[in-house]
This record gives structure tokens, C-alpha cells and sequence, in this order.
């Protein structure tokens, strides 16, 4: 399973990839045309901003897998495991609700858009809403995955805390997790002489 996960997550980031560049293309491409030439691409501005949205959404999607977004964690941090248990589920069962919440309200807004066509492609504005759906499915997926992993006992003690305080801090301890390893030592005594 996580095999499959780790996979998809690659392909999404390889779709995110791809709109980038498509978006630097299109976005550069716009700006040498109308300064250079006094042209321009048409679908520049709209292509780029449904790209922008899309590439959001599956953003979001990456980081939840890799427990990747910010939060605080000052008291959490400090509870036994028992409470941290609590806290996390309590934490998936609020996100799993607000993520339902956005899927109904993308469903909606796709039905209601279905037949408005955006201004210079002609296309359908639910392209636009579609990236909250597809968010809020794979979301919820990851999201269950990791309550049933702590409900079955499979999410060890260390990983209770699964939201990043901030870069900073994860750095820090990334370069301590290091520096403890043996044969570190003057890492060792860097990391802490750079902490004071």
C-alpha cells in the first residue's frame, strides 16, 4: 500500500512538474511576445491561472501525504502518548469533516459551472472547480489511511505528531538527528554551539 502511495505522489508531483513549466511557457512566452513582437498568446493569463489553481490542490495533496503542512504543536508536543492518540484523531476526524465539506461545495459549484464557458478558451469554468474534488478525494484517502494506521497501532510514538511546527525547527533537528549519529561529534558541537 504505501508502495502504491509513494507512487501516485510521484505522479502527482510529476503533473505538478508539468504545469509548471507548461506555466512558465506560457507566461514567458506572453511577455516576449507582446514586448517583442506587439502579440501575445491569448489563452496566457487563463490557461496560467487554471494551472496556478491545480497545481495548489495537488500541492496540498503532496504535503498532507508527507505530513509536510504547518501547525503548533507547543502542547501536543508535551502530552503522553496516550493523549497524543486523542489528539491526532480527534485532529483526522475534523479534517475528514472539513474535507466532505469542501467536497460537496466543489460538487456543487461544478454542477452550477458545468455550462458557463470561461471567456477566451471556451471551456467549462468546472475545470476550475474539479481541482477541489479531486483534492478532497485523495485527502480524504490519505487522511482514513492514517486513522486506520493509529487505530490498528501502526504509527509508532515519535510519529504522533504528524504537522511541522516550522522549517526551521524540522532543519534543526534534522542536523541533531545527524550530529547524534556516531562519528558526528563536531556536527555535534556545531548544532548546539549555533542553538545558544
Amino acid at each position: 500500500m504505501n508502495r502504491w502511495i509513494d507512487r501516485c505522489s510521484t505522479g502527482i508531483e510529476a503533473v505538478i512538474a508539468f504545469f509548471l513549466a507548461v506555466m512558465v511557457v506560457l507566461v514567458f512566452g506572453n511577455v516576449v511576445l507582446r514586448y517583442g513582437f506587439n502579440s501575445g498568446i491569448t489563452v496566457s493569463e487563463e490557461v496560467s491561472r487554471w494551472l496556478f489553481i491545480w497545481v495548489t490542490f495537488l500541492g496540498a495533496v503532496v504535503a498532507l501525504k508527507e505530513h509536510g503542512h504547518l501547525g503548533v504543536d507547543m502542547v501536543v508536543q508535551r502530552l503522553p502518548p496516550l493523549g497524543k492518540k486523542i489528539c491526532l484523531a480527534l485532529g483526522h476526524l475534523v479534517m475528514l469533516y472539513i474535507v466532505w465539506l469542501l467536497f460537496q461545495g466543489s460538487v456543487a459549484q461544478a454542477r452550477i459551472n458545468w455550462d458557463v464557458t470561461a471567456p477566451v478558451t471556451g471551456a467549462s469554468m468546472a475545470v476550475v472547480y474539479s481541482s477541489g474534488i479531486v483534492f478532497s478525494v485523495l485527502a480524504a484517502f490519505i487522511l482514513a489511511l492514517d486513522l486506520y494506521r493509529l487505530l490498528t497501532g501502526q504509527i509508532a510514538d515519535k510519529d504522533l505528531v504528524m504537522i511541522q511546527e516550522s522549517e526551521e525547527a524540522v532543519q534543526l533537528q534534522q542536523i541533531l538527528g545527524e550530529a547524534s549519529e556516531p562519528g558526528n561529534a563536531s556536527t555535534l558541537e556545531f548544532a548546539h554551539g549555533s542553538k545558544k
